[in-house]
């Protein structure tokens, strides 16, 4: 019979669920206006810059027709905070951009599920939700290590957004490439960040470190 690996799902994983992302809010979140972007296609993304072997879909059309864009999640999610009002959280986790061959298959990937971010605030899903707040893990650097990095960059200087000051530092430090930045909140450029920064997990909870973001009334 088929054996399937972890690469055969939508996302890695052997199990359904692993490397999941989870939103913990101490603010009621408006759960019935919550929107899920986890099942759209990649090829229905605006846009969608599908990896190719010389003329043809890779790693087949029939592929193609099936594959969603996020290898986790998209997810936004109204969250009612006193003294602001709604915002909207923007939350994701992107591919990998490495463990593929030269059609870039997981780096094409990871710059669409960033720019999906971009598209949303132009209005392509629908009108966007109010007070905009991107957080997550691109696994992509503006300027090292594998990814598009102009992909990062445009959402990076997109003036509708700020980088909070101290959150351009690195975010991840793996062996084969160095200190690198992967992960990203940017706040809607009309909200008012009090603070931010990036900081040091318990040594055993993760190899990634926390971005944070402080935004007051």
């Amino acid at each position: 019979g088929l054996r399937y690996t972890p690469r055969d799902a939508h996302g890695y994983g052997t199990f359904t669920g692993q490397g999941g992302l989870a939103v913990l809010s101490r603010f009621p979140i408006r759960t019935e206006k919550v929107r899920d972007f986890s099942t759209l296609l990649w090829r229905d993304l605006p846009g969608a810059n599908l990896p190719v072997r010389g003329a043809d879909p890779f790693p087949s059309a029939e592929a193609h027709a099936v594959q969603r864009l996020s290898s986790v999640a998209h997810w936004a999610i109204p969250i009612d905070v006193p003294g602001i009002g709604a915002i909207t959280l923007l939350a994701w986790h992107g591919s990998t951009p490495v463990f593929d061959g030269p059609e870039d298959r997981n780096g094409k990937r990871g710059g669409d599920e960033a720019r999906l971010w971009q598209l949303y605030l132009d209005g392509a899903f629908g009108i966007p939700g109010p007070n905009p707040v991107i957080a997550g893990q691109s696994n992509i650097d503006p300027a090292k290590g594998e990814g598009l990095h102009g992909v990062m960059r445009a959402l990076l200087a997109d003036p509708r957004l700020q980088v909070p000051p101290g959150t351009d530092a690195p975010t991840a430090n793996w062996p084969q490439t160095g200190p690198m930045r992967a992960s990203y909140v940017l706040p809607s450029a009309a909200l008012n960040v009090a603070g931010s920064g990036v900081s040091d997990p318990a040594p055993e909870a993760s190899r990634h470190r926390i971005v944070w973001v402080d935004i007051a009334p």
